[in-house]
């Protein structure tokens, strides 16, 4: 089982739908029978909490923009930064970088 710590960043793999797949998209297929498309999207979000639950291990989750999500920490979805990843937030897309670090509240 993999291990998660408060303050780290960590992707999760969101799968969407809709009209217009945005630059970041990845595996963009058309939907059955209509106009919209099925992709998936990286998410840069950062650990706030372990969460120990029925279910198992749990992370609290924050986006860049603050939003809280709650997900096991066995989620297909959800995985470590790589390196390339990890010097790509930090030197190339700062300012995503630094959202993610400035909302760090206190871990309760």
């Amino acid at each position: 089982m993999t291990h998660y710590a408060a303050g780290q960043v960590v992707v999760y793999v969101k799968d969407k739908h809709g009209l217009n797949p945005g630059q970041r998209a990845q595996d963009v297929r058309p939907a059955p029978g209509g106009d919209l498309y099925t992709y998936r999207v990286e998410k840069y979000w950062i650990v706030e909490a372990e969460l120990e639950s029925d279910q198992g291990q749990e992370l609290r989750l924050r986006t860049p923009r603050g939003k809280i999500h709650v997900v096991r920490s066995s989620d297909p979805h959800l995985r470590r930064l790589t390196l390339r990843e990890w010097l790509w937030l930090r030197l190339a897309d700062r300012e995503r970088w630094k959202s993610l670090h400035e909302k760090a509240g206190p871990t309760t």
